[in-house]
């Protein structure tokens, strides 16, 4: 729609004929606007739909506006028809002719019925005067039809907007809902007895709402654009949606992973009853050594090793259980405890064993550690030196002999070590690259101590 001149002084012909042509084309463009605005799809479907809250409101708001804007327009229609019948008259206009054109081209000469503005004013925005009738300008009209129609379209566009975004989308969540709840029924997952399936009605019962809102108060959906004047300046308000949206594909996700479960459950089963398995032979074995430590090994502290758990065994059947009774729902969670606990059992099922044997692993070592000095003063020709014969042998009848007694062993052990590190540390003669070293006892160096030296 445009805009006409301000009043001036009288018009001469050119500038009716320019005006003329000007208000022909304006009134194109304003017929042209109103015919859309009457066929848009969002105002058709506001004339039809049973309307609530602000949309009902503004709707009835808007009607008023648009036979308003209809009546503003028939009485623009004649106006410009009154000044093109005088310009008609004769091919040059009198004086009197221009200033009657003058007066309906700038001046306030256009009536409007005070019934048809007394009734939209009182169903809009704009206050009535009480008067039978209304006079304009064309400007003044003009601008007046501008307001209307970018009121009555931002508020078709605006409803249009949500209807042409939500309930499609709604519906097509709906239908992925409806195909969720009946793979979640197939699995056992139903409200009452499993969350998901009480998230599952939750996100039925607000869809429905939804849709039922947004279908009957489009416009409690829409954002208006900030510091947008444009006609239908915002977007949809899809936070409800969204929301849904989401809680559906967290329940998708755990109906997967219950699905997952039935076509694994025997595999995981299997494989968790070795897991037991391996934990108890272990704690068997356990047992068995720790009865072998005491028997062979004095004087010490070994760890008592405790039976299998029996709560893991029971809750085992019971995930048996759950997958012949095809309880899919209950069997996930269960299972998913049952793994953790059970690798668990089998780390502590090992950790008793090392606990238990370490003295054995000790008299190992020690027996090791022995021959391995024994081995070391052969090559050097010692192993006849008597005093280490006599250390030897103390030692070796010690860690061989049952009870052993570590703390007393393993002194042997080291005293062995002393002597064999004061032969081989004797004086040799400078010259001599190889052969055993020379010398007897009386010439050996002070003691050593040679836990860390390599054998």
């Amino acid at each position: 729609m445009g805009v006409t001149d301000p009043a001036g002084p009288v018009m001469d012909r050119d500038e009716v004929d320019r005006a003329l042509a000007r208000l022909g084309q304006e009134h194109e463009a304003i017929e042209t606007s109103l015919l859309a605005l009457q066929d848009h799809a969002g105002r058709r479907l506001l004339e039809g739909a049973e309307l609530t809250g602000v949309t009902k409101e503004r709707w009835v708001a808007t009607e008023a506006s648009i036979t308003l804007l209809w009546a503003y327009f028939d009485a623009y229609t004649a106006a410009l028809r009154s000044a093109r019948e005088i310009r008609s008259r004769r091919r040059w206009s009198s004086r009197e002719d221009l200033v009657e054109l003058t007066e309906l081209l700038r001046g306030e000469s256009v009536t409007v019925s005070g019934a048809a503005a007394a009734t939209a004013n009182a169903l809009t925005l704009h206050g009535g005067s009480g008067l039978l009738s209304e006079r304009f300008s064309l400007a003044a009209l003009v601008d007046r039809m501008n307001g209307l129609y970018a009121s009555s379209l931002d508020m078709v566009v605006a409803a249009d907007a949500v209807w042409s975004a939500l309930p499609a989308r709604i519906d097509l969540l709906a239908a992925e809902l409806q195909r969720t709840r009946q793979l979640a029924h197939s699995v056992g997952v139903r409200p009452g007895e499993h969350p998901a399936g009480d998230d599952l009605e939750r996100i039925t019962r607000t869809l429905t709402k939804l849709r039922e809102e947004v279908v009957s108060d489009p416009l409690a959906y829409w954002i208006p654009a900030q510091g947008s004047s444009a006609p239908g300046g915002g977007r949809p308000d899809t936070t409800v949606y969204d929301r849904e949206a989401r809680a559906l594909e967290d329940v998708r996700r755990e109906i997967e992973a219950v699905l997952t479960v039935r076509q694994d459950a025997e595999k995981r089963l299997v494989r968790l009853r070795d897991v037991l398995s391996r934990a108890d032979r272990t704690l068997a074995e356990a047992r068995t050594a720790r009865g072998e430590v005491l028997a062979k090994i004095a004087a010490t502290e070994v760890p008592v090793v405790s039976g299998p758990p029996t709560v893991l065994q029971e809750q085992l059947a019971t995930a048996a259980e759950y997958r012949r009774q095809a309880q899919w729902h209950r069997l996930s969670p269960l299972l998913e405890s049952l793994e953790q606990r059970a690798e668990d059992e089998l780390l502590r099922a090992r950790e008793s064993l090392t606990a238990v044997t370490a003295p054995l692993a000790v008299r190992a070592e020690l027996r090791g550690r022995l021959d391995a000095y024994k081995a070391k003063v052969a090559r050097h020709g010692l192993a006849e030196d008597p005093l280490l014969v006599e250390r030897y042998e103390k030692a070796r009848r010690m860690l061989w002999s049952a009870p052993c007694d570590l703390r007393a062993a393993e002194q042997a052990v080291l005293r062995y070590q002393q002597a064999a590190a004061e032969a081989l540390a004797a004086p040799r003669v400078p010259q001599q690259q190889n052969g055993p070293a020379q010398g007897g006892p009386e010439q050996r160096g002070g003691p050593q101590d040679v836990r860390g030296e390599s054998s």
